[in-house]
């Protein structure tokens, strides 16, 4: 369990803190409307992905008795892991100066999401695959890498959130590159792992 627990808080805190349309819209929202409706932007994963990870669960586990497939799905998700974490270290902080319409959050923030081609790509390459092996050791590992995985993606959006709401400092600061440097670094490791795991289901299939 304390596998997947530790490897769903590092894929959460990755696509928490990762560069994209929502945390752009977390940064935008916070500082011009407050950090309540930053907060409300941040727990949009928590409204629309539900549907998009019972798609990908249901896709994986019709093509869980297939070793060349799952074989060449963890290589798919390898090269997507990988370009997530390139795009993650080369990527720029959001910036707080985009001019975003008022409130609204819930509604934009699950929009945002729900149209997003990253939560689908991810669930269907990388979180599907996981947590049906996690399942496979028991409830409690699946359990543990959904639960690590959504603390760390909301958890580290309310952060943003929270600490814009109060002061821009951090968006332009060290720390927030040497994050993302440090994340997109762990992605990359991850997806050699895939890549490790895709050729050795191929070389069994």
């Amino acid at each position: 369990m304390l596998e997947f627990l530790a490897l769903g808080l590092g894929l959460g805190l990755a696509a928490g803190l990762s560069p994209g349309p929502l945390i752009a819209m977390v940064v935008a929202q916070s500082l011009r409307h407050g950090t309540a409706e930053g907060l409300k932007i941040a727990v949009a994963p928590l409204l629309t992905d539900l549907p998009i990870v019972a798609l990908a669960l249901v896709a994986d586990a019709m093509l869980a008795t297939s070793k060349p497939i799952l074989g060449w799905s963890s290589l798919g998700g390898a090269v997507f892991v990988c370009y997530i974490g390139i795009e993650t270290m080369l990527g720029k902080p959001p910036d707080p100066d985009t001019p975003q319409e008022a409130p609204n959050s819930w509604l934009r923030g699950a929009a945002v999401n729900a149209l997003s081609p990253h939560p689908y790509l991810f669930w269907i390459l990388v979180g599907a695959p996981t947590l049906i092996k996690a399942w496979g050791q028991g409830p409690s590992a699946a359990a543990g890498f959904l639960a690590g995985f959504y603390l760390c993606l909301v958890g580290s959006k309310a952060l943003i959130a929270i600490v814009v709401g109060r002061s821009a400092g951090f968006l332009r600061g060290r720390l927030y590159r040497a994050t993302l440097y440090l994340l997109g670094a762990l992605l990359i490791v991850f997806a050699f792992v895939l890549t490790f795991e895709g050729l050795a289901l191929l070389h069994g299939g």
